[in-house]
């Protein structure tokens, strides 16, 4: 499989390339080391050269950059929770497909949360400018593409891929503000009168 080819294919023509997608035979281990593990990771690295590198602005604040050390532990945490959540999304989705008249199996549930991730991953990288990671909504087009795998790769009745979807970004929310509590725990930001360290 070739990755850019891939993220290319599913962002700019899903319907196609989930039709190509739920005829392939599903290698778990293969779609970590050859999928996940990369584009999960470019947010991670990304927001440890916004955060200590570039550094943040906030109003009344000023500028700072974080800790190298502290932004590392809070984006290895992000990292490792994201990887645990693509499975735990696509145990979400399968557990779901009978609910809305799917078909269960997991093999398909995780290729759609692995592919359907595609576009939250890579607008991980407007984190690596923390001024720009407003733009990070446009990673919001992972719905779409799970909206449009859904039908597809889990024999869900179209009239009922909406209900499904919602279902399960409500669940999705979930997980990943739980991962985003959890990553944030390693930072601590200043608020006005606290002594800012690495003022610029």
């Amino acid at each position: 499989m070739n990755l850019i080819a891939r993220a290319k294919a599913i962002l700019l023509h899903p319907r196609e390339e989930w039709q190509i997608i739920t005829e392939e035979s599903t290698n778990i281990q293969n779609l970590y080391k050859e999928y996940i593990m990369i584009l999960a990771g470019i947010g991670p690295i990304a927001s440890i050269i916004g955060m200590s590198i570039v550094g943040i602005s906030l109003p009344f604040v000023g500028s700072f950059r974080v800790p190298l050390t502290t932004s590392i532990a809070s984006s290895v945490v992000n990292y490792l929770m994201t990887l645990a959540g693509v499975y735990v999304f696509a145990l979400i989705i399968d557990a779901l497909a009978p609910t809305f008249s799917g078909e269960k199996n997991f093999g398909q549930a995780f290729k759609l949360a692995t592919y359907s991730s595609t576009a939250a991953w890579i607008a991980g990288i407007f984190t690596i400018i923390p001024a720009m990671s407003v733009l990070g909504i446009l990673g919001c087009y992972s719905l779409f593409l799970l909206y449009t795998g859904l039908p597809i790769l889990m024999k869900v009745p179209k009239e009922k891929a909406l209900g499904y979807t919602i279902t399960v970004v409500i669940a999705a929310i979930i997980i990943f503000m739980i991962i985003g509590a959890v990553s944030h725990t390693f930072i601590s930001y200043p608020v006005p009168n606290m002594p800012v360290p690495n003022i610029r």
